[in-house]
């Protein structure tokens, strides 16, 4: 994509003001009796952009700002925010996060990071190349729009309709600190682009979608692009039909398989392992993958859309082998669920950070078409529908869509039907993974090949 000449930032305020907020915030709550005190002040600025059969739909610009404050009285925390900077809110929004503390119960494992856990000044100015302002206006955002829905509409007479094409444009700074000494901040972008065609008509419509997004605009891919595959993948649906129940194996293609990598975060992150809320339980130093399977963290990739030098609390961020040879390495901890469970945080508050999960059996050539032989006959899944997972047990049942695979070779397209099995089970019994990785969000994947899952179909 052809890239505008880069924006200024576009801020209403710069980091000395929000470094200064953060001061005077921290001066107020000690001033007030505090043992302990955190703040963050925020600002986001954004223009979103969508049309619908070349038609503007939508113009939409946001602003915002905010600043958080917490406090602490021992082990008694309150909590405040204000959407006014005025010396006066923000002495208001500090007295309201002391008196809600003053009422609230003590609880044992409340209290600001350890001081050693936090990132020093070298390391919270870590530059990971995150911020990437967009200098486009809604004008030249809309025409991005409608070539890229005009491409989907010109692949072949079935796109028959749209549910639109939308650009946007986000991007946002903060600065945070606390009495243990911790101060960083950094501004960060998120652009993309986005279509989603209809192929058909009547009762044989079908829709898909692609979409682009990256830190930085010149990374997009082209809007014909986006277009033309948003369109493939719509026709590729069209006579769906619905197959007979049995158990059958699944391949997940790599844009769905994401989520079963997030299913494992969210069962070893430390809100659901204090709360007993997970299907893996003091799985520390346990295989719970098949043996074949690694995830790797590196949340100082350059751009990387999980990328972050610390975390929420302001502790430092480090790469790791997660899961070596299926067995689990460390969980996914802040500081309040690490004091829960006995350990050690693991600076994840806020969430994991550019993971990749692949297989040691791995070759260069198993992309989609290998994968595809891998399967041989069963389910290849494109599309999932539902949250039919309960991280408790771990069963997982969600309707899908996507292809009946014969002979190592695509048969014809399927829908309504619905997979069912239990992650604990499906994680252990992973047969491969491709080397199509592709990266949604801040999790990338290849497609992912798991036998014996049970299909209700006709």
């Amino acid at each position: 994509m052809t890239s505008s000449p880069r924006a200024p930032s576009g801020f209403a305020f710069d980091q000395a003001q929000f470094q200064q907020i953060v001061e005077d915030t921290l001066k107020i709550a000690t001033g007030l009796g505090a043992s302990d005190a955190g703040a963050e002040v925020s600002e986001g600025v954004g223009l979103s952009v969508s049309v619908r059969k070349g038609e503007l739909e939508n113009v939409e610009r946001n602003r915002d700002k905010s600043l958080g404050v917490s406090v602490y009285l021992g082990q008694r925390r309150g909590n405040a925010s204000t959407s006014d900077f005025s010396a006066e809110a923000i002495r208001r929004t500090v007295q309201a996060a002391y008196d809600i503390a003053r009422f609230t119960a003590e609880d044992p494992a409340a209290g600001l990071p350890d001081a050693d856990d936090l990132a020093g000044p070298a390391e919270a100015a870590r530059d990971i190349d995150l911020f990437h302002p967009w200098a486009i206006d809604a004008a030249a955002a809309a025409e991005l729009a409608r070539r890229c829905e005009d491409a989907a509409m010109s692949v072949d007479r079935r796109i028959t309709n749209s549910e639109g094409a939308g650009v946007s444009a986000q991007q946002a700074h903060f600065w945070a600190g606390n009495s243990r000494g911790f101060r960083g901040g950094y501004a960060s972008s998120r652009h993309y682009l986005s279509v989603s065609p209809i192929a058909g008509k009547g009762k044989d419509m079908q829709r898909d979608g692609w979409y682009t997004s990256m830190r930085d605009a010149a990374d997009l891919a082209s809007p014909e692009a986006v277009g033309r595959y948003a369109a493939e993948r719509a026709l590729a649906r069209l006579k769906s039909r619905r197959v007979a129940t049995g158990e059958v194996p699944v391949l997940f293609e790599s844009t769905v398989a994401a989520g079963l990598l997030g299913a494992y975060v969210q069962a070893t992150s430390g809100g659901a392992l204090y709360r007993k809320a997970s299907f893996l339980l003091d799985c520390l130093g346990q295989p719970v993958l098949a043996s074949h399977i690694d995830i790797d963290e590196d949340p100082h990739i350059r751009k990387g859309k999980g990328s972050a030098p610390f975390d929420d609390e302001g502790v430092r961020t480090r790469a790791r082998r997660v899961v070596d040879g299926g067995v689990v390495q460390g969980y996914f901890l802040s500081s309040y669920s690490a004091r829960k469970l006995g350990l050690k945080t693991t600076g994840h508050a806020g969430g994991s950070q550019n993971l990749v999960m692949t297989s040691r059996r791995t070759k260069r050539g198993d992309d989609l078409d290998a994968m595809l032989k891998k399967l041989h006959r069963g389910l290849f899944v494109t599309e999932l529908m539902g949250q039919g997972v309960n991280y408790v047990t771990g069963d997982y049942s969600r309707g899908a869509a996507g292809f009946w695979v014969e002979d190592g070779r695509i048969a014809f397209p399927v829908h309504e039907v619905t997979i069912a099995g239990n992650l604990k089970t499906m994680f252990r019994q992973i047969a491969a993974i491709g080397a199509d990785a592709y990266t949604q969000g801040s999790k990338t994947i290849g497609s992912v090949l798991v036998p014996g899952l049970k299909l209700a179909g006709a």
